[in-house]
């Protein structure tokens, strides 16, 4: 019964495909012996089944106990151990506390309580009855290690289908963006990279008749869980660009925070300081503590002007003919959390653009990277040597050089966060 159904590859969810295999799937149909049973009978039956792992014993129907090939015949071919125990009931060399589970049992539980066992169902199997208790037949350990390993690879299948299918959902929320970043740049890069299939960080531009709105966006987590957040704030983004706040990106900032913290439950259940809020909520109850860390600049074209707010994440820029490179600092505080206050008011800060000037910006995830000798973090020093010595190429080159020198620094290292880089020369 086992192999039809492993051969089955069903394309339906994993709850349905669990249900398919219960217990009773894992059902061999064996033959038992009674206490009344000789162990000379017991010898019979092994030699007549060479393929019996094990025989379960019964009184009245119900499952006493269970014998292992392997023991049984261990102890009757010791010397004399035949002569002895022979004519005597097979209740000799039987193990009195075998699992015994009911046939409509999950899997899941089958293998909760065969993990009890230190591995005994291995060799032994177990016993399968109805629901009234009586011998049904055996199940073997080789059949449950084989459906458990089939189950996992399933899951694993349907997770990473699932991922799949949102990786490019998330892709096509960014196809905006990159369309308008098309039109209003004509020398940039762009690099966006999860950590792993989707991930927590996003870039959102958007054009306008008098300049152009970008942000890059480093959402809590990675993978599944920061993707989930980029969505929301994305959602949240498109609703609060208006005529009047694209041109304010502090107050765009502080509009954000305050959706963050309602979608997400960081309000409390009082006016004021959310971490006093917090306390006089019941004991036990789950907190949002997510957010993210973002840098909002509008671009004017019409006055060659750059206006930025950043929660936590700075802007870098270098001036034609320079050999410095500047920072715009950020606020400390990033935009949902906890411990940020619902009326918190960000910091604009404007910047005079010239012809030929080189913005960059770029999540965390380069600058908290782990690698080199030391394995101490890439860091914002090393981030910015890397700009100067290249900014004076086309943005296409300078992202390959940026991105070599990022990968020869993490080397052998875990990648810790996902990665994202924006270049453009104004």
């Amino acid at each position: 019964m086992l192999e039809p159904l492993l051969m089955n590859q069903s394309r339906a969810g994993i709850s349905e495909i669990e249900a398919q295999y219960i217990t009773g799937s894992l059902l061999k149909h064996v033959p038992f012996v009674t206490p009344k049973h000789t162990n000379e009978d017991v010898l019979t039956v092994f030699d007549e089944g060479p393929d019996l792992i094990s025989l379960a014993v019964t009184e009245q129907g119900k499952p006493v106990g269970l014998i292992n090939r392997n023991i049984f015949l261990g102890g009757m071919t010791k010397p004399y151990r035949r002569e002895l125990y022979a004519r005597k009931s097979c209740v000799a060399f039987m193990d009195k506390e075998p699992l015994i589970i009911e046939q409509g049992v999950s899997i899941q539980t089958l293998s909760l309580q065969a993990a009890e066992t230190s591995g005994k169902i291995l060799n032994d199997g177990f016993i399968i009855t109805d629901d009234t208790g009586n011998y049904l037949g055996l199940g073997t350990g080789q059949d449950l290690v084989k459906v458990i390993s089939y189950l996992q690879a399933e899951k694993n299948r349907l997770v990473m289908e699932s991922i799949h299918y949102a990786s490019i959902i998330q892709k096509s929320f960014l196809r905006a963006s990159k369309e308008d970043m098309d039109s209003v740049l004509k020398d940039y890069f762009m690099h966006w990279e999860p950590r792993d299939k989707v991930g927590g960080d996003y870039y959102f531009c958007r054009k306008f008749e008098d300049g152009f709105f970008f942000a890059l966006i480093d959402c809590t987590g990675h993978g599944v869980p920061g993707a989930f957040m980029t969505l929301i704030m994305a959602s949240f983004l498109d609703h609060i660009l208006t005529a009047d706040n694209r041109k304010n990106p502090a107050l765009a900032l502080s509009m954000m925070n305050r959706k963050v913290k309602s979608a997400l439950g960081q309000t409390g259940q009082c006016d004021g300081d959310f971490h006093q809020a917090k306390t006089i909520e019941s004991p036990g109850e789950e907190h949002s503590d997510d957010g993210m860390d973002t840098a909002f600049c509008w671009f004017s074209t019409q006055n060659n002007q750059l206006v930025y707010a950043g929660a936590k994440t700075s802007l870098f820029y270098i001036i034609p003919g320079s050999h410095e490179a500047n920072v715009l600092e950020p606020d400390r505080k990033g935009v949902g959390y906890v411990d940020t206050a619902i009326d918190y008011t960000w910091t604009n800060k404007e910047l005079a653009l010239s012809p030929g000037m080189c913005i960059y910006l770029t999540t965390d995830g380069v600058i908290d990277q782990i690698g080199g000798p030391k394995h101490i973090a890439f860091g914002k020093k090393r981030f910015i040597d890397t700009l100067l010595e290249s900014h004076g190429k086309p943005m296409a080159e300078q992202k390959t050089l940026l991105l070599q020198g990022f990968y020869d620094y993490q080397g052998k290292q875990k990648r810790r966060d996902d990665v994202t880089l924006a270049g453009f020369r104004l």
